[in-house]
């Protein structure tokens, strides 16, 4: 192996329940375990599956301008809380957004956390915690703001999928109080780990951070611990799962979640072009009529006035064939090129009905249905295109038709009230 890899706490684990390991982002991580990523991916549609993200970075930005700094350099208005000006962002809440830089373009994207009304932490992507913490610090003037990259002192994992909430509470000191209605997007637990707050613990004793986001598209949680207590946290939850069929899970299953959830991947879907005409504005601080933004920060000059900028949309295939992204075409039904392929995977958990795709979370699913899996994705075009609109990806090898899709995996649990899934 390179010993100039880094690895997370769980590293032996993987090794020892025979992962397939590669390299991502300067780590060493499992891309699939025996089970096989189909089975990965599924068992977080229909029962829980756990993931290491302890390759994740974590910022701790904390002082008298920490609120202040955000403002200007996080792509949400913190300002301006479930729409409503002057509504600030509550403690015990994140939000998902990204880091510009003056051109317009994504250096990262990243949730916010925000513990007090001065203190914040930012999870950003694997291998970034030093570029962000400078870029923050590089934003910061003459502002009261201590910014401190966390990178490999906070242990991370997800547990995700319809059960997940019933796997947490059996390892949960009073699970009842912590996870009763908790809403999507909030969290509870003192920061890292050892400071005044709301103290949430496993029945081992340790510390944790819950919060009820993840990567998947599907109900579940994010669970931070101290670096040194993962490995023990997370055998703790392998057990207490066994029974509801959870499921160790690698990145192959992370990406084709997270694609079919028309979630982006840094650095691919979203980068260096000016971050505009995509899926994912929701997390641009529009007005109410979207004619500007409802504050300033960094980049939006250029988003503003940008005229030039290609087309970002998602697609589903017809089938579960998929092609390499390197390289890779699109054209238009008439066979011209119009441009490139930034994420091709497969979701295995959906097939097409007719001209209605289903998911294995579908209600009203026919009785007989086993779906096969579609490829699916992100395009980036020069040209705007309706949502139907049939496309050709081809790599060399392999050519594919596919559709222009507002949406891929439907009835997705993600914003499930607590109320409704818990314990179920």
């Amino acid at each position: 192996m390179n010993l100039l890899l880094k690895q997370t706490p769980l590293n032996l684990w993987h090794k020892k329940n025979d992962a397939h390991m590669s390299v991502f982002s300067g780590y060493e991580m499992p891309l699939w375990y025996p089970a096989g990523t189909r089975t990965e991916h599924l068992s977080v549609i229909t029962h829980a599956g756990i993931f290491d993200t302890s390759h994740m970075a974590s910022i701790w930005i904390n002082g008298a301008d920490a609120f202040n700094l955000l403002q200007y350099a996080f792509s949400r208005d913190l300002n301006q809380w479930n729409g409503k000006p002057g509504l600030s962002m509550p403690e015990g809440r994140c939000a998902y957004g990204v880091f510009l830089n003056p051109s317009g373009e994504v250096m990262d994207d990243t949730v916010v956390y925000r513990f007090h009304d001065d203190c914040f932490l930012a999870v950003v992507n694997a291998g970034m915690g030093k570029t962000i913490s400078r870029h923050l610090a590089d934003c910061r003037n003459n502002m009261n703001v201590e910014i401190k990259d966390l990178t490999d002192q906070i242990g991370k994992m997800d547990i995700q999928g319809p059960l997940s909430a019933k796997v947490l509470a059996k390892v949960l000191i009073d699970p009842e109080k912590i996870l009763k209605k908790m809403a999507y997007f909030s969290f509870k637990g003192s920061e890292p780990f050892s400071s005044p707050g709301e103290t949430v613990k496993l029945i081992n004793g340790i510390p944790v951070m819950v919060s009820r986001t993840g990567y998947t598209g599907e109900f579940g949680f994010e669970l931070f611990v101290r670096s040194e207590d993962l490995l023990q946290a997370w055998e703790l939850i392998l057990e207490s799962g066994r029974s509801s069929g959870i499921q160790a899970c690698g990145l192959a299953a992370r990406d084709s979640l997270r694609t079919g959830a028309v979630l982006p991947l840094s650095h691919q879907d979203i980068g260096a072009w000016p971050y505009v005409r995509h899926p994912w504005i929701f997390s641009l601080p529009f007005n109410a009529d979207k004619t500007g933004f409802s504050k300033h920060f960094i980049g939006e000059n250029v988003l503003l006035v940008e005229k030039e900028a290609e087309y970002t949309y998602p697609f589903a295939g017809f089938d579960p064939r998929k092609i390499v992204t390197e390289k890779a075409t699109v054209s238009d039904p008439e066979g011209n090129p119009i441009g490139r392929v930034l994420t091709c995977t497969t979701d295995m958990a959906i097939d097409r009905q007719g001209d209605r795709i289903c998911s294995l979370a579908t209600p009203d699913r026919p009785i007989d249905f086993h779906p096969k899996g579609l490829s699916c994705g992100f395009v980036k075009v020069a040209v705007p295109l309706q949502a139907g609109t049939v496309v050709h990806l081809e790599d060399g090898r392999r050519k594919i038709k596919v559709r222009i899709e507002n949406d891929i995996r439907p009835d997705r649990t993600a914003r499930c009230a607590m109320e409704k899934i818990l314990f179920v």
